[in-house]
């Protein structure tokens, strides 16, 4: 799917989508709201959120929330309670001191969708500063640090939409599965 004046939507966010049923959904980092569209359009409530006005500007529209917030100034505050959101989806974008609030403002049944640039980049080019390229596992610490469980995981090589080094990691809070066990028991029931 490719959206207007944005790199196409990530396959590993479109993979993982379906799993969010219902819900506000954060896009942190949204950029030019690539993910921002995908989960509006599936008709899911989305608060957008970058430290770029102008990206924000041409997101607001139904289901969508913008919310224009710095997150590494250093007073900086994470403003979202804890266990929000039904899904928190996250790409290019690498601020380690937010894992933990990440996994915090997940709803116990919500799903963390996270993919960026992982430590090897360097050789494709920008990102190259270790400050903002994940270590080995570093995404799967994340997840067990805050007590998620891990969906999928994926730490390699990309061609599209540029060559780079990413990991990419799909996530949910601990009542996921039994969310989706009687989900899938009341479509068998019925």
């Amino acid at each position: 799917m490719k959206l207007p004046d944005s790199l196409p939507v990530s396959p590993w966010v479109a993979r993982f989508a379906p799993l969010v049923r219902e819900g506000e959904v954060l896009d942190l980092a949204c950029g030019a709201g690539r993910h921002t569209r995908l989960f509006a359009a599936r008709g899911l409530p989305v608060l957008a959120l970058d430290r770029n006005g102008e990206h924000l500007a041409s997101l607001a529209g139904p289901n969508v929330t913008t919310l224009l917030h710095d997150l590494e100034l250093e007073d900086a505050v994470w403003p979202f309670a804890a266990g929000r959101f039904a899904a928190i989806v996250v790409t290019n974008y690498l601020h380690r001191p937010l894992f933990a609030d990440l996994a915090r403002s997940l709803r116990p049944d919500g799903i963390l969708i996270y993919e960026t640039f992982a430590q090897g980049n360097q050789v494709f080019g920008k990102p190259s500063n270790p400050d903002f390229l994940l270590a080995p596992g570093e995404l799967l610490a994340l997840a067990a640090n805050g007590g998620l469980q891990v969906l999928a995981y994926e730490d390699g090589h990309v061609e599209r939409p540029h060559p780079a080094q990413v990991q990419r990691l799909c996530a949910a809070g601990p009542a996921f599965a039994k969310t989706e066990a009687r989900l899938d028991h009341n479509v068998a029931v019925k």
